[in-house]
């Protein structure tokens, strides 16, 4: 229950950022049309840490990864744009909130080098998280 809370908070929160930017979630067929600027995004779950709190809850950590596909030779610019947008939409300190768990923003997105893959300018962007979940 607690992974589903934490995906919900975070795609919920990816999804008011304008402009909107088709997206490749996890498990959903997605056909990128050619030329057109998308997103892939995955929940990556990182190590739980037990009994900080009480022998009843947990820490739970990890990152969503946003990889932003853009369409080669239109520059940087458009994808650092949108990675920029990324970081002010996921500010360190940000609590958000699905199914009574908070989920907490907990380090400033990081940006790392792009890449070309195929057709595709690819830029990850990286928003780590940490959330507490009781057990009772």
């Amino acid at each position: 229950m607690s992974i589903v809370a934490i995906r919900t908070a975070l795609e919920t929160k990816l999804n008011t950022i304008t402009p909107e930017l088709s997206t490749a979630w996890e498990n959903v067929l997605f056909t990128p049309v050619a030329g057109t600027p998308y997103q892939q995004v995955n929940l990556l779950m990182a190590d739980n840490l037990s009994g900080c709190i009480s022998d009843s809850s947990y820490v739970s950590k990890g990152f969503l990864q946003v990889m932003l596909c853009y369409p080669i030779g239109g520059g940087a610019k458009l994808a650092s744009t949108r990675a920029d947008l990324l970081l002010s939409t996921f500010k360190r300190g940000l609590n958000l909130t699905s199914g009574g768990v908070i989920v907490e923003i907990n380090k400033t997105p990081v940006i790392a080098p792009a890449i070309v893959d195929g057709d595709r300018y690819k830029f990850p962007v990286t928003i780590y998280f940490k959330s507490f979940i009781s057990q009772s």
